[in-house]
């Protein structure tokens, strides 16, 4: 687990956390109506979910040494 494997895991992590808020922001709503704390609660856990993940099951774009 070097620089580039937690270099890797954050950008990942990051991805994951801006689909999970994409896929919860509803469409057709004002932003005013948004409940931003649940999208920011449920993209935080998914992005958590998935570095714990990339830590167990490791990363295909990083190789392994």
């Amino acid at each position: 687990m070097d620089r580039n494997f937690w270099i890797a895991l954050l950008k990942r992590s990051a991805w994951t956390f801006c689909e999970s808020a994409l896929a919860l922001i509803p469409v057709g709503i004002g932003i005013e109506e948004v409940s931003w704390l649940h999208v920011l609660s449920v993209s935080a856990l998914a992005a958590v979910i998935s570095a714990l993940k990339s830590i167990v099951a490791g990363m295909p774009e990083v190789e392994a040494r």
